[in-house]
């Protein structure tokens, strides 16, 4: 994936940060709990496409959490 274009791309519906899964091929926003899929390179940020994350995914490196890095 691109490190310029990964840059430039946020959550289409919270507008926040993505964080890139290179293993599950997704880009994934902790805040609205969904991971967008990459399908040949390309990122698919449709919401209706996403996987709705459970919650030990979202709570994995979310900002803010006391105590971790």
């Amino acid at each position: 994936m691109d490190k310029e274009l990964l840059a430039m791309l946020v959550c289409p519906l919270c507008k926040g940060k993505l964080k890139y899964d290179r293993e599950a091929a997704e880009l994934a926003c902790r805040y609205d709990g969904l991971a967008y899929p990459i399908r040949d390179g390309i990122p698919v940020m449709l919401p209706e496409e996403a996987r709705v994350m459970d919650v030990d995914e979202k709570l994995h490196d979310s900002p803010g959490r006391a105590g971790e890095s």
